[in-house]
């Protein structure tokens, strides 16, 4: 079986999360720790907080994928842009506590003309930095699909970080398709393969979340253009494989098409039939 859900906006709070997921059909969700585009967290109502940990445990959900700021870059060039990553990721992680057990995702970083293996070391610094032997949280690099510099594209690259990390076990990978298919990885013709790939160079027992999006690209392309299910180059069949392979049962399947609530109720009811037979 797999989990399936879509991002939901936090603006209204953490328990109204909760009973969107509820009415989209869903039994996991995603949600943004703070604005995409950066800047300040909201102050957590822990009583809003602790309604929605009610809700999930008496509808069963799986574990739910926050994600970090888009902005959130620990390999940039700019000392500021590195300090607001250190700082949004120690924050995000306190704050996660109150919600324990869940997944942090976020995307490694761009290195901006300072080549992978420096962008490599200052990503392994910030988790070097920020990650506790205490924690519940286990924090999610993000497959990238190589447009610009980014850092992640490779499952070498993400191991090369991973490896890297003093707390290892408080690390895990999250899978996303549309960027893994940009990035190279045949999931089509040769999901397999792609899995038997990944488990050889960084253990499937790290694979913890999948980001399921169409891509708008031919395989290869590094351009990261999400689609929705089946509109793409990816496609329904594959999707079905994916979504029902035994490698990846029990984990939570995020959507993250452009779509609108219906849209992502049809989805989320599409992965279940896959993921559930």
């Amino acid at each position: 079986m797999i989990y399936a859900g879509s991002h939901i906006s936090a603006s209204k709070g953490y328990e109204a999360m909760g009973k969107q997921a509820l009415k989209l059909g869903a039994d996991t969700f995603a949600f943004f720790t703070r604005n995409p585009r950066g800047g300040n967290a909201k102050k957590l109502d822990l009583k809003d907080v602790e309604r929605l940990r009610v809700l999930l445990e008496e509808h069963h959900f799986g574990r739910l994928v926050a994600h970090a700021p888009y902005t959130l870059n620990p390999c940039g060039a700019k000392e500021e842009v590195r300090d607001f990553a250190f700082r949004a990721f120690r924050e995000d992680l306190e704050r996660m506590e109150a919600l324990p057990g869940n997944y942090y995702n976020f995307h490694p970083g761009s290195h901006v003309g300072q080549g992978s293996e420096r962008g490599i070391e200052l990503i392994a610094e910030l988790l070097n930095a920020c990650l506790t032997p205490e924690q519940s949280t286990i924090v999610l690099l993000e497959t990238m699909a190589g447009k610009g510099s980014e850092v992640g594209r490779t499952f070498e690259e993400l191991q090369s970080i991973i490896e890297k990390v003093k707390f290892q076990d408080k690390v895990g990978v999250c899978l996303d398709t549309c960027h893994v298919w940009d990035g190279g990885y045949d999931i089509v013709d040769h999901l397999d393969d792609v899995l038997e790939e990944f488990d050889r160079v960084i253990g499937l027992e790290r694979l913890k979340a999948i980001h399921s999006n169409d891509s708008q690209n031919p395989l290869g392309a590094r351009k990261d253009r999400h689609a929705k299910l089946g509109e793409g180059k990816i496609g329904l069949p594959a999707f079905k494989r994916i979504a029902s392979h035994p490698a990846l049962s029990g984990l939570p399947f995020i959507l993250e098409t452009p779509n609108d609530d219906a849209g992502w109720a049809e989805e989320i009811a599409l992965l279940h039939e896959f993921g559930n037979p």
